[in-house]
């Protein structure tokens, strides 16, 4: 049969020509799609998606190529986009069990209260003994930089300097323990 009245028939529906089109053409897409995904039975699905589409499409087909060039290239290009999406599936398949093992890898830093505050307080104690003073003088009595600096004969700058230097060393010390943003709000 000519292609133009093959495909003059299949947009009038007519299920002998339409068969007749499947049964001739279904085995050799299938092992060219099979090529492409690896894989029988998706190869198989694949063609048969695309023959049902033919036949229920509400579109009629316009081909300016042969019909074979036509079934081949539309089966190649929903091969690629088929393997596109198995690929987005995979990678959000590794993102899924990366974010999943990091979560169950978090829980392992569960601490109590208690255990924080032990943690932070021998944090502070690693710091040298007047940036010490200072920040718990900042941070736990809250009383201001100018008047730590009056109490301590020493100039407000260096009481922030001393503040800064508490706070990095810290936010290194505890980065294990606490997310950033937590520690950022403990320790500001």
């Amino acid at each position: 049969m000519e292609d133009k009245y093959i495909i003059s028939e299949l947009n009038k529906k007519n299920k002998i020509v339409f068969d007749f089109v499947f049964n001739h053409y279904y085995s050799g897409l299938c092992a060219f799609v099979n090529r492409w995904v690896e894989d029988r039975d998706v190869a198989e699905d694949l063609v048969q998606d695309f023959f049902f589409k033919i036949w229920v499409g509400k579109t009629t087909l316009e081909i300016n190529t042969s019909l074979k060039s036509y079934f081949f290239a539309s089966l190649k290009h929903r091969s690629i986009n088929y393997m596109k999406h198995v690929k987005v599936k995979e990678e959000y398949g590794r993102h899924f069990k990366d974010n999943h093992k990091r979560v169950n890898e978090s829980l392992i830093w569960e601490f109590t209260e208690p255990e924080l505050v032990e943690i932070i307080d021998c944090a502070i104690n690693k710091l040298p003994p007047r940036c010490r003073e200072i920040f718990l003088l900042s941070r736990f009595e809250g009383v201001d930089n100018q008047r730590i600096a009056e109490e301590l004969g020493i100039s407000k700058r260096t009481v922030e300097l001393q503040i800064s230097n508490a706070l990095k060393q810290l936010r290194i010390d505890l980065k294990d323990y606490l997310p950033l943003a937590l520690l950022l709000y403990l320790l500001k």
